[in-house]
């Protein structure tokens, strides 16, 4: 397997609520034998204030992450919504080769373990009944799965790496593609419809059994876990770079 150069980007819910998905992450990607550096001084996407209609004052935040991450191979961040922003939103800045450079080379941790190094089978062993989340961003931006309302060859990046686990049994939802009802800011502005959707997606992934429900967003399962702790629910999420760095290798 070929080694790169990867600067890691650690979202700021990671970074701040949920740290053991960017140490799973570094690590996975460590086992793979690739060269991983962390910017100390990377912050921001800038997705957020993108998202509450102030992307004027997110070009500084963007110019930062450039700078933090030009000149290495690729980018890596476990958020296929981060990944998504970087590539399609940087697109206000001036295209320089810098700025190219960075939005071409961040990928998504899936996105890259598939497309880039080619990784078949990660020797994992994760006994339990998994429903996969196929977040929007990562779904209808990034193309890492096939949507269901098109008439195209199924596929999900997010699949291919799980089901050679040992003793994982990936259940299939009714509504394979559906929202969370996170979107962001929009779970600030319309909470009632967001909590009923991420009820009715869970709801989902309750009546096939799931144990877990996992995502490449950890945004998404951030807004289903809070709805699952307040009804009491005995399901739980999980990254996906969480499973994929148990036992690999």
């Amino acid at each position: 397997m070929k080694q790169y150069r990867i600067g890691l980007f650690i979202p700021c819910y990671i970074d701040m609520f949920y740290p053991q998905v960017g140490i799973a992450t570094l690590e996975l990607l460590q086992k793979l034998g690739q060269e991983v550096v962390y910017p100390d001084k990377q912050t921001c996407c800038g997705q957020p204030l993108a998202n509450s209609g102030a992307e004027k004052e997110a070009i500084a935040t963007y110019k930062h992450f450039v700078a933090q991450f030009r000149g290495f191979d690729y980018i890596v961040t476990p958020s296929g919504s981060c990944a998504y922003h970087v590539r399609h939103h940087f697109d206000i800045l001036e295209q320089t080769d810098d700025v190219r450079q960075v939005r071409e080379n961040t990928f998504e941790l899936c996105e890259f373990l598939t497309d880039i190094l080619q990784v078949e089978d990660l020797k994992i062993k994760f006994p339990h009944r998994v429903g996969l989340h196929q977040s929007c961003h990562g779904l209808r931006g990034l193309k890492l799965a096939s949507a269901s309302e098109l008439i195209e060859q199924r596929y999900s990046k997010l699949r291919r790496l799980l089901e050679k686990a040992e003793g994982i049994e990936l259940i299939e939802l009714d509504r394979p593609d559906e929202c969370c009802g996170f979107g962001g800011t929009f779970s600030i502005f319309e909470p009632d419809v967001s909590v009923k959707m991420g009820r009715d997606r869970i709801a989902d992934h309750e009546r096939h059994h799931a144990e877990y429900i996992t995502s490449y967003d950890m945004s998404c399962l951030m807004h289903m876990e809070g709805i699952i702790r307040r009804q009491g629910k005995a399901i739980k999420v999980i990254h996906v770079a969480e499973i994929l760095n148990r036992n690999s290798l």
